[in-house]
């Protein structure tokens, strides 16, 4: 019995973290009450990218009634895996996927090869042309230039990837040390992996009132103090 622990253990080390999403794309669309807000994920997409904004609508939705929001993910695969082996099983790929209200398009190291996916790219365009608000973080802004969205627009992303940002979309104005830009009424851009997280919660203030945004940071307790911490 031990052995088999033990070898249990090695194969459980070696296999992905999976999220599994629980909706289907068959049965999601448009609605007068909730938003339907997709993620896209890619394979080295940035964890807390995906998961930061996940989990605020997600929340958001579940503190409301009727729910504000609904949270789907499509895939630019079938099984992409982020950053450190996370694992998501989406819903459906980007291509069948129905309208949405809300795009959010993570960041990380994958997004580089995506630059070069055309099919994607006009994806993305069309969606940015139809949706009510699109948002990118960290490097998702290297996708959305790519795209052509931020051509002449106020835009920003990780730190690290100033230099790429305006090389991507010369036109564009790059803007340094801020948490997040409304780059167009229905585009905002955001700056590195946590700052996913506050733009999030901006949206849902916005769409959804400052109660729902006051209930989603109190049920995720959000905002960490310094003061109430307890060190030793």
């Amino acid at each position: 019995m031990y052995e088999l622990v033990k070898g249990l253990g090695r194969i459980a080390k070696r296999l992905p973290l999976m999220l599994v999403t629980d909706s289907t794309c068959a049965g999601q669309g448009r609605s007068d009450v909730t938003r339907q807000v997709q993620i896209l994920a890619f394979d080295g997409m940035e964890v807390l990218d995906y998961a930061g904004p996940y989990e605020v609508f997600n929340v958001a939705g579940e503190q409301t009634s009727p729910a504000a929001f609904q949270v789907q993910t499509v895939g630019v695969s079938p099984r992409p895996v982020g950053r450190g082996g996370f694992g998501v099983v989406p819903v459906c790929q980007y291509s069948e996927a129905p309208p949405a209200d809300i795009l959010v398009i993570p960041g990380g190291r994958g997004t580089r090869p995506l630059m070069r996916d055309q099919a994607l790219l006009a994806w993305i365009a069309g969606r940015a042309a139809g949706a009510e608000l699109v948002m990118t973080v960290c490097t998702g802004a290297l996708l959305a230039a790519a795209a052509g969205l931020l051509d002449g627009l106020a835009a920003t992303t990780h730190h690290g990837a100033f230099g790429e940002l305006e090389r991507a979309a010369p036109t564009a104005t790059v803007v340094r040390s801020v948490r997040f830009v409304r780059s167009a009424p229905r585009l905002y851009t955001s700056a590195g992996v946590s700052a996913g997280v506050d733009l999030a919660l901006h949206v849902v203030e916005e769409l959804a009132g400052g109660e729902a945004r006051a209930a989603t940071e109190a049920e995720m307790e959000w905002m960490w103090d310094r003061d109430q911490a307890l060190l030793s």
